[in-house]
């Protein structure tokens, strides 16, 4: 096994919550990667994504006069995904209620790219990239109650405008996949391809 540091290249607290969770030691480092993107394919964005946020992360990490021999980079990306359209995080209030009314009553996925990034013994750039895909079901929303959640701000920063371990948990009725993967981070999945790749914390 490879003793290595572990860097999260991301500021969200869904996933510095869940790797504390689940007892990674950790650091945060977020850089501003490029995410204009051609990719229309969800998974294969989310992977591209995930790459660029770790490559920026990593540069950062370099330029900032660190070494990155004792180090694994980890990025992650998350969007939601209904009929074919892709739900970012909302501008506004406005769009954060027309994403709502688009899940109300329906059918979605929710697709995390993760890519890890770290040098091997011959200080050889090494990267492993992967996409989770969560199936969930919402219970139909009147639109009152589609108001009253905006109004609660927790939708304002959340891809597709909701928050599955928050408020929005009264909402759904139905997940198939990695609940973690909703939130944020397939942690699970991450600890395998860890394990997989001989990286140790």
């Amino acid at each position: 096994m490879m003793k290595k540091h572990l860097i999260l290249a991301s500021a969200s607290p869904r996933r510095k919550e869940l790797l504390t969770q689940a007892g990674f030691s950790f650091q945060v480092l977020a850089a501003n990667a490029d995410e204009k993107i051609r990719e229309t394919d969800p998974e294969q964005m989310v992977k591209e994504l995930s790459r660029r946020k770790a490559g920026a992360s990593m540069e950062l990490w370099e330029n900032q006069g660190n070494s990155p021999d004792q180090i694994v980079m980890l990025g992650a990306d998350t969007i939601v995904v209904q009929d074919g359209m892709i739900l970012g995080k909302p501008a506004d209030r406005e769009q954060a209620k027309a994403m709502l009314q688009k899940l109300q009553g329906n059918t979605h996925y929710v697709y995390t790219g993760v890519t890890l990034l770290w040098l091997n013994r011959q200080k050889q750039p090494q990267q492993v990239t992967f996409a989770e895909k969560t199936t969930v079901e919402f219970y139909p929303m009147t639109e009152k109650e589609i108001l009253e959640y905006t109004a609660t701000g927790e939708c304002d920063d959340k891809a597709g405008a909701y928050a599955v371990q928050g408020l929005g948990m009264k909402y759904i009725r139905r997940i198939d996949g990695d609940y973690h993967n909703v939130v944020g981070l397939p942690v699970a999945a991450v600890y395998q391809a860890m394990q997989e790749w001989c990286l140790e914390f």
